[in-house]
């Protein structure tokens, strides 16, 4: 086929005054690729710029040398066979698929590469060209990659260790709390003379069983939907994500402390007294972190939204405050049904700290609704917290 078959007949003049070997030529020398033809001897016949560039040698310098003197010299003793093996079966192809390849420059340093080879048939003698690419940067990459995927496996592994000291330490805890209860149960014989009191320690123990059910469920349903989360952040640009879900498990677990330490003050739990410690923190800020991780635990569609009206810093428990939200937002949760918003409400004024929790659950019975302020469509339990002076 003619070389300008497709060109367009004014260009045919231009192009006519221009042989194909100068094209050639020019393609041979400007090529950013390297190319190198060899005899089947492995002799070089012929290099340009960039193969001899690329190998650290001068022009011209590559002709005196064979294909075996810029393979790396651990690899010359095999290549000749290779090199023979081609030669009786060869055509267009890439050397060494699923290997990396690489070549030495004349100053016997190595660089990995990537070749293409194609037999060569000129006037009854045959050749052999390979196109070289110099592929260091690439391979640079790959192994920045594999460097941070191994860094991520080894932080994978860690927050694994660390998931299971965390249901190690969670263990401990309630052996500690099951053996509390037996204290309880050992001190049911010395108040069995006394019906109230035998009846007042019954209903201690309903209660405290029921509330460390309630507590511990919130903080651990964090720790383990937290968890599963990170095992399905992998790539580095998730790592903003995965800080953040590490965040809530060290806070869920901050709180699971806190509540396993109150609980096992059995003389508070006894007299109905609890130690309040009043601090100034910003309630906004706080009851947004509660309700971002409750979230987690919502029904299909449930929305959690929150509304703020006064100042921001408040002179409270925060504890306290923490979790009798969220005690009060999971019920809201639980009884909700799907596809309905629950809201929080909070506002500040001189005296007075207003929470307010709505859902669409199944309401109160008639005789406890005096106790409470309710109406025919929407539940509102609103708590009422006096600043300490």
């Amino acid at each position: 086929m003619n070389l300008f078959t497709f060109m367009p007949e004014h260009y045919m003049g231009k192009m006519n005054e221009i042989s194909r070997n100068e094209i050639i030529d020019t393609v041979f020398k400007d090529a950013t690729e390297g190319i190198i033809v060899s005899d089947v001897d492995g002799y070089i016949r012929m290099a340009n710029s960039s193969a001899a560039r690329m190998l650290g040698y001068s022009d011209g310098e590559l002709h005196a040398l064979k294909i075996e003197d810029i393979v790396p010299s651990h690899v010359r003793g095999h290549h000749q066979s290779h090199r023979e093996k081609y030669n009786k079966d060869s055509h267009a192809r890439p050397m060494g698929v699923g290997m990396y390849l690489y070549a030495e420059r004349k100053n016997g340093s190595q660089f990995p590469v990537e070749i293409s080879l194609s037999p060569l048939q000129i006037k009854g003698q045959k050749f052999i060209v390979a196109f070289l690419i110099d592929i260091s940067v690439r391979k640079g990459i790959e192994n920045t990659v594999n460097e941070k995927q191994q860094e991520l496996e080894r932080v994978a592994a860690a927050l694994i260790s660390t998931n299971e000291g965390l249901e190690k330490k969670v263990s401990d805890r309630t052996k500690v709390l099951q053996e509390a209860i037996r204290e309880l149960e050992k001190s049911r014989n010395d108040l069995s003379k006394a019906l109230e009191k035998e009846k007042d320690l019954n209903d201690l123990k309903s209660r405290f069983i029921s509330m460390a059910s309630h507590e511990f469920r919130t903080p651990l349903t964090t720790i383990l939907s937290s968890a599963s989360l990170i095992s399905e952040y992998k790539e580095l640009s998730h790592d903003e994500k995965r800080e953040k879900h590490i965040s809530r498990i060290k806070s869920a677990v901050d709180n699971l402390n806190d509540i396993l330490s109150d609980f096992l003050s059995l003389s508070k739990l006894e007299e109905g007294k609890v130690n309040t410690e009043f601090r100034k923190f910003d309630l906004p800020i706080l009851v947004t972190e509660i309700v971002s991780d409750l979230q987690l635990n919502t029904k299909k569609g449930q929305q959690i939204e929150y509304l703020h009206i006064g100042n921001h810093e408040v002179n409270l428990d925060s504890k306290l405050l923490k979790n009798i939200l969220i005690n009060l937002i999971n019920n809201a949760v639980k009884f909700s049904p799907e596809n309905k918003k629950i809201i929080v409400n909070s506002k500040v004024t001189e005296k007075e700290i207003e929470l307010e929790i709505i859902d669409r659950g199944i309401g109160i019975s008639i005789e406890d609704q005096k106790h409470l302020l309710s109406d025919s469509s929407v539940l509102k339990t609103l708590l009422t917290f006096k600043e300490r002076d």
